[in-house]
Parts: structure tokens; sequence; C-alpha cells
């Protein structure tokens, strides 16, 4: 959820930065309001160009892509300017690039996958989130995710997650998605509260610069949410940093836009 909103405050800051403010943003708690993570400050000077700005169209674009991904890889100008967008948020970003290492994350993500799918819990909120009512205007629309009914043969490497509980999935059961794809792995020196905004903030700028890019992405988190794999992750890669979110990245054919809620159910204004 920190995560979350701090996509939520980088899209902010974007939206800010289009129209020539720079915002200050602080990051400090705030001993009154504990469900308060950020503030944003607004300059009283507006400027002719703020680095961020240009990537404002990408906030309506970007989206998550469960289809198959080209084979094609990813061109290493194209990785070193995510990394640079995570760097940039005081986030790192590893491209997975070894033979060993990216069948060793592909086989603790199907583990991972296999702990979190025998979870009740877990697939009731699956079944909560997705939803085939277009007038809905929250959840995964199952337009967006694989077919995973009775006799779907699957066979990914890197198991997309399964939002599809009850055989309503729209895309083909199987979208490939393998170890041979580009895998990026985001993380943060520092663990905790602030460092999951700051690894959402860098997530979102990741994802809006590659989708300005005219590229793809999908999150594969299992290998993160499930403490054992996290920490396996973490030693066999020996990483210093903490693991976030392992995406996937690439040409994809387009995909429907996820019901979003209006605005008013989210935003509130006060004097």
């Amino acid at each position: 959820m920190m995560i979350s909103c701090g996509c939520a405050l980088f899209n902010a800051r974007v939206a800010l930065a289009a129209s020539g403010y720079d915002a200050v943003v602080d990051r400090s708690p705030d001993d009154q309001r504990s469900e308060v993570v950020a503030r944003l400050t607004i300059p009283t000077d507006v400027q002719d160009w703020v680095r961020i700005g240009d990537l404002e169209p990408s906030i309506l674009r970007r989206r998550t892509n469960r289809r198959h991904f080209d084979d094609e890889p990813v061109p290493p100008a194209v990785i070193d300017a995510l990394m640079t967008a995570a760097a940039a948020e005081g986030a790192l970003l590893l491209p997975i690039t070894g033979v060993q290492e990216r069948l060793m994350t592909a086989r603790l993500s199907q583990h991972a996958d296999r702990i979190e799918r025998s979870d009740p819990a877990y697939q009731a909120e699956l079944r909560a989130w997705t939803t085939s009512d277009p007038q809905r205007t929250d959840g995964v629309w199952s337009a967006t995710v694989p077919y995973a009914g009775t006799g779907a043969d699957v066979h990914d490497a890197l198991p997309i997650r399964e939002f599809d509980t009850t055989g309503m999935g729209w895309l083909p059961a199987d979208p490939e998605s393998g170890s041979t794809e580009s895998l990026l792995l985001l993380g943060t020196l520092a663990d905790g509260p602030g460092a999951w905004l700051r690894a959402g903030e860098a997530l979102e700028h990741v994802w809006l610069e590659l989708t300005h890019l005219g590229y793809a992405a999908s999150p594969l988190t299992q290998v993160v949410e499930v403490s054992d794999t996290h920490s396996r992750l973490r030693e066999e890669l020996q990483l210093v940093m903490h693991p976030a979110v392992l995406l996937r990245v690439g040409h994809a054919p387009e995909t429907v836009q996820t019901s979003r809620r209006h605005d008013v159910e989210v935003i509130s204004e006060s004097s």
C-alpha cells in the first residue's frame, strides 16, 4: 500500500510539473495525522519547464500489460534511462541478466506464486478485485487478465498473477511470460515505510519513462511478497538493496485501460 502511495505521489509531482510547478515534497511522518505520508508544497513561481513534466501524457497511457512480450531484448540505452529514473527517486534498478540468476528468479517466483495461491484469503481478495462489469470504477477488469479457467494449460516460467479465479479472463491462457524477457528488479537501500514510499515514486518514474519510450511492463511481485522467497532472492543475487518490485519490460500488444475511480472519490479539498 505504501508503494502505491508513492506511485500516486509521483503522479501528483508530474502533474504539477507539467503546469510549471516544481513542487517541494516533505516525506516526514506527521505526528498528529498518522495517515499522512507526504506533503506537497506548490511554489509561487511558474517555470517554463520542469523535467518530469514531460512524462504527464504517460500517466493515462501507463498500464499493466499481461500479454505476451516480444522476444527482442530492451536496448541498453533504454535500460540506462530507466536506471537513471529510479536513481532520481533514491532507488536502485538492477537488470537481471545472468542465465543462472534468471532461472533462479523464475524458480523462486513459481514457488512464491504457489504459496500465495494456496491461501484462501489471497484467493478471496483476487475475486473481490476482479470484475467483468465495465461500469465498475475500480478493480481489475477481466479483459486485461489471462484466462485461467478449468483446463487452461499454462507453463509460464515467470507466473503472471492469476486474477482470473472464475474463468472470466479474456486474454490467452498462456502469456508466455518467461525468464528470457528483460527483467528489472527495483529496490531501496533502506527498509521501512519511508523507503517503501520512495520505491513507489521510483516505480512510477520508471513506468512512466518506459511508457514514454514506447515499452510495456508488468510487475511480478509474488517473489518479493513472500518472506521466504524474498530472503532467498536477496541471498542468491547477493543484494545490498531490499527488493520491492520485479518488472518484466518489453514490447507487447496494447491492452485496455483499467477503470479508475472518479476524482471526487479519492481527492478531498479543504481550505
